[in-house]
């Protein structure tokens, strides 16, 4: 039996849902909007966390609810009813990828409601423990510049780090970088057709990266030719998950993959989210968790996913608290104790 079909037939029962936005501003300057969609039931409820980037898609939405989800439904039956619903009812996202993360909203609400109307876990479903969750912080380096995480490191020395190269690094940015020992991945957000992309994707930056940086996973390379040798020599700490959104993107990448970002709000879905799992543990790929900088319960899932199928990975999932503008004078530490008695897809939140 697969891990989805251990989750397919389960009940659940929608009597009305509501959406509440949050605003907030992170480090380094920008305004994250996230809408949050609660699934009602008589005695409790559902909850999942819409990570759409641009704030538009989320202020078009009306209120009340666009959606009618009430009905009785299996969580499979209730996924198959989002095949024919047009989640951006107003205007079409700004990115057609946001549909992904709305559907991704939906279906962890659908999951959260199931399980506690069930009274299950779902680590009891798939067979699985509930393991303390390694983590990494993400953080802005504005203009190359590498205080906050000198200032991270000062509150919470042991912490490690997944950054983002820009062209903003210069090469006392990487220096400085490399003397904390603390990096533990790079994304490189070199996909070609990104229209995001600001990292230089060229044989001589890929190479000062994998150098400065040792032990450090390298994410998301611009497969170019110029690069492709650098990519061949370490292949074995190259990682993708922007790509990634469901198996087939799996088994048509440029190479073999020896790491797998799992990120939920880009597979969309339960089924594809498990079926991703699955393959990378069959092929032996492995995997840490992608977090999309959520301000609510959708932090809470990804930490709880991270803890079922790959604590031990330098997962993208820390505490809010990591985000915030000002860094605090004491901050939770990795890794994260998992919830005694979880219910639903709920995580007791460290802030």
């Amino acid at each position: 039996m697969s891990l989805y079909d251990r989750v397919a037939d389960l009940p659940l029962s929608i009597e009305a849902n509501e959406r509440t936005s949050r605003r907030r501003q992170l480090a380094g300057g920008r305004t994250r909007v996230t809408s949050t969609f609660a699934l009602l039931a008589t005695d409790t409820f559902g909850a999942g966390e819409d990570v759409t980037h641009d704030p538009v898609d989320h202020d078009v939405l009306p209120d009340p609810p666009a959606f009618d989800f009430t009905g009785d439904y299996t969580l499979e039956a209730f996924s198959r009813s989002l095949d024919e619903m047009d989640l951006f009812p107003e205007k079409p996202p700004v990115r057609e990828e946001s549909r992904s993360r709305r559907r991704w909203a939906l279906e962890s609400a659908a999951l959260d409601l199931a399980l506690k109307q069930n009274d299950v876990t779902l680590a009891s479903l798939l067979d699985r423990e509930r393991s303390p969750v390694r983590f990494v912080a993400s953080t802005p380096l504005p203009n190359g510049d590498v205080t906050r995480v000198r200032d991270v490191l000062a509150v919470s020395p042991g912490c490690e780090f997944k950054l983002e190269l820009t062209d903003a690094w210069t090469e006392e940015t990487v220096a400085a970088l490399a003397d904390t020992d603390a990096v533990r991945i790079v994304d490189l957000n070199g996909r070609p057709g990104n229209p995001a992309v600001e990292s230089a994707s060229t044989s001589v930056d890929y190479r000062r990266v994998f150098e400065a940086f040792p032990d450090a996973i390298v994410e998301d390379p611009s497969p170019s030719e110029d690069v492709r040798a650098s990519l061949a020599a370490n292949a074995d700490r190259v990682s993708w998950g922007a790509p990634v959104r469901d198996v087939d993107d799996l088994r048509e990448l440029p190479f073999a993959p020896r790491w797998c970002v799992v990120t939920p709000s880009r597979l969309g879905t339960v089924e594809s989210l498990l079926e991703v799992v699955e393959y990378c543990e069959a092929e032996g790929i492995d995997m840490y968790g992608g977090g999309e900088s959520e301000l609510c319960v959708g932090r809470g899932h990804v930490q709880l996913l991270a803890s079922l199928f790959y604590p031990d990975g330098p997962n993208d999932v820390a505490p809010r608290s990591y985000n915030e503008p000002e860094v605090r004078a004491a901050l939770p530490t990795s890794p994260l104790e998992p919830p005694a008695a979880p219910t639903g897809m709920e995580w007791t939140q460290l802030d």
